[in-house]
């Protein structure tokens, strides 16, 4: 699917700006990552921003053709430079993220985070009505709070994701092992920052690209969330547009109806009048005939009466 949106975009001084091309040192490196390789430089890997910037906009469309329909896309970078990055932006347009830790099962086994995220809403509602301060004891009180927070920690930020995502943004693919396994277990395809020593071949959509550097992780990311909102507008007008149709179509079926129910009343209206003149022809008619049987007996009565006389 094309977009006729134009998407965010990026220059090569600017990936370079952010850093984009350092890699990890030679000697810590995946050799399935060596067709996005460039070179090396004092012992570490130079990442070829070219192919990065060409898999960033393959990665841009898809991303653009998901949100569009109006899916979700979860963001995943646990690591302490993404964290925060990866919070803002995904809270900022509405998508799921996991900055802390990766709960193992959380898509292959969502019924269970379900219930998870069901306790978590449990105790903030007692906290909002001062419940956890009135249970049995300070002691208690105390292990429900560490519960709570433990709960939000690891689930705040996919406590609204009712269904399972359209696609994953991931920080650190090596990092990320568990969730990368989970989304190909399920189908979900998965967009990620791979550095030099990630493996390419688990990725549907990978982005070469230094995922240690906060300037670097903020440029790309910040990116794809730029795209996401671009999606998201386009979604909002053709909802508005879909919406928008769907009045205008049950207006005019409404419309429709109302004159056919004014036709049928008038019909009806129609039937009624007729039938009565019809009731009103028949019995001025019976009338008539009746009118006519009694004419002839007044002469013979007259008749009568002057044979009586003579």
């Amino acid at each position: 699917m094309e977009s006729a949106t134009q998407l965010p975009s990026v220059g090569l001084q600017e990936l370079l700006d952010a850093g984009v091309h350092f890699g990890h040192q030679t000697k810590r490196w995946n050799p399935n990552m060596s067709k996005y390789i460039y070179g090396d430089r004092k012992g570490i890997y130079i990442i070829d921003l070219g192919k990065s910037l060409v898999q960033l906009r393959i990665a841009q469309q898809f991303i653009y053709d998901i949100v569009v329909r109006g899916r979700q896309v979860l963001f995943v970078g646990t690591k302490k430079q993404s964290q925060d990055i990866v919070r803002e932006h995904a809270t900022r347009f509405g998508q799921p993220y996991v900055i802390h830790r990766w709960l193992g099962g959380m898509l292959t086994n969502n019924e269970t985070i379900r219930l998870s995220v069901a306790r978590m809403r449990e105790l903030q509602q007692m906290d909002e009505n001062g419940g956890l301060e009135q249970v049995g004891s300070k002691k208690e009180a105390s292990r429900l709070r560490r519960e709570l927070n433990k709960l939000e920690r690891n689930l705040s930020g996919v406590a609204d994701m009712e269904r399972m995502p359209a696609a994953m943004i991931v920080v650190d693919v090596v990092r990320e092992s568990i969730a990368v396994q989970e989304a190909r277990r399920l189908g979900i395809p998965v967009v990620a920052i791979v550095d030099t020593n990630g493996d390419p071949r688990d990725i549907d959509y990978p982005i070469p690209g230094n995922d240690d550097s906060i300037r670097s992780i903020g440029c790309l990311v910040g990116l794809l969330s730029e795209t996401i909102q671009h999606a998201s507008n386009e979604y909002a007008r053709n909802a508005a547009e879909e919406a928008r149709k769907r009045a205008a179509a049950e207006a005019e079926q409404a419309e429709k109806r109302k004159q056919a129910e004014e036709k049928r009343k008038a019909q009806q209206e129609e039937d009624k009048r007729k039938r009565d003149e019809v009731i009103k022809a028949a019995a001025a008619k019976l009338a008539a005939k009746q009118s006519e049987e009694a004419a002839p007996e007044a002469p013979a009565s007259e008749e009568s009466s002057e044979e009586t006389a003579s």
